[in-house]
């Protein structure tokens, strides 16, 4: 779960490194951000010459989370850092070419909602699917 003030790591190539979480999108009560949501954020560390620079804002969907999540099975699933992928806001498209660690198998799940392509995309991009 990630709130405002978190930071995630980005996991793609992009050139952003590390991202201030400064928004959750959804409803107005959405205090938390889970697996599969969206957040708003600011740039903190970025690779040089790269096409995202520090300070500016970007959309990521959260793909890894420290905190366990229950499956429907009754495991739970948890991961060492909380990491993000960069998409475009209106399409849910993933910005970079590449993705790097696993990647849950909720991402597909989430997929059937408002953005079916994009997180489909972000799934055929990983190279582990957990």
């Amino acid at each position: 779960m990630l709130q405002v003030r978190s930071w995630i790591k980005i996991a793609d190539n992009t050139g952003a490194k590390i991202v201030n979480v400064f928004s959750v999108n959804g409803k107005n009560s959405n205090r938390y951000a889970r697996i599969g949501d969206i957040v708003a954020g600011s740039v903190k560390q970025a690779a040089p010459n790269s096409s995202v620079k520090k300070g500016d804002k970007v959309y990521a969907v959260i793909v890894r989370t420290r905190k366990e999540t229950r499956r429907a099975d009754g495991s739970y699933i948890r991961f060492d850092e909380n990491a993000g992928v960069l998409v475009n806001k209106e399409s849910g498209e993933p910005k970079g070419t590449r993705i790097f660690g696993p990647i849950p198998r909720e991402i597909r799940e989430k997929a059937l909602g408002e953005f079916e392509d994009g997180y489909k995309k972000i799934i055929s991009l990983a190279p582990e699917v957990i």
